[in-house]
C-alpha cells in the first residue's frame, strides 16, 4: 500500500481532502519497529508524530520499579502527539508490542504545514484533541485499577 493509500483509509486522517493527503504524504516516511523495541523513551522529547498501519504500540508508564502498561495502540490509531507541542518531553514510554509498520511524520514539519494551511491545522488539532482525551481516559482508568477503583 502507498503512503497516500494509507493516508486516506487510516482512520485519523481518512476524510481529509486530496490537498492535505498530498502534503501529509510529503512529509510521512514509512518505518517499521521490531517486537519490544523502546520507540520513544519517558522523560524523552518526542520529535515524531505517528499513524500506526499495522502491529501495535504499548504506551508505558515507567519508573525504576516497575512498567504498567496504560494503553495499547494498534491499527488506525496514533501515538506521539507530543510531538507537536514545543519543548514537551514526553511522561511515558512507547514500545512495540510486535512486529509494527507506521507513518511517521517529524513533528516540526507537521506543526509548519499546519501553520500555513489553517484548514488542515484545525483538521489536525480537533483529531488530536480527540486522541488526547482518550489517552486522559486510559490513564484515569489504569490509576483507578490500580488504586483498585473499579470505574463507573
Amino acid at each position: 500500500m502507498t503512503l497516500h493509500e494509507t493516508l486516506r483509509n487510516h482512520t485519523f486522517t481518512r476524510g481529509l481532502t486530496g490537498e492535505h493527503i498530498d502534503k501529509l504524504a510529503s512529509l510521512a516516511t514509512e518505518v517499521t519497529f521490531a517486537e519490544d523495541q523502546v520507540i520513544l523513551a519517558n522523560r524523552q522529547r518526542s520529535q515524531f508524530f505517528y499513524l500506526v498501519a499495522s502491529g501495535s504500540v504499548n504506551i508505558e508508564l515507567r519508573t525504576p520499579t516497575f512498567t504498567a502498561s496504560v494503553v495499547a495502540v494498534g491499527p488506525d490509531e496514533v501515538f506521539g502527539w507530543s510531538a507537536l507541542l514545543d519543548d514537551q518531553d514526553t511522561l511515558f514510554q512507547a514500545r512495540a508490542r510486535e512486529h509494527t509498520v507506521a507513518l511517521r511524520i517529524g513533528g516540526a514539519d507537521l506543526i509548519e504545514a499546519c501553520r500555513s494551511d489553517g484548514k488542515l491545522g484545525v483538521e489536525i488539532l480537533l483529531r488530536t484533541l480527540r486522541v488526547v482525551a482518550g489517552r486522559v481516559q486510559a490513564t484515569e482508568a489504569k490509576f483507578a485499577e490500580m488504586c483498585g477503583v473499579r470505574p463507573g
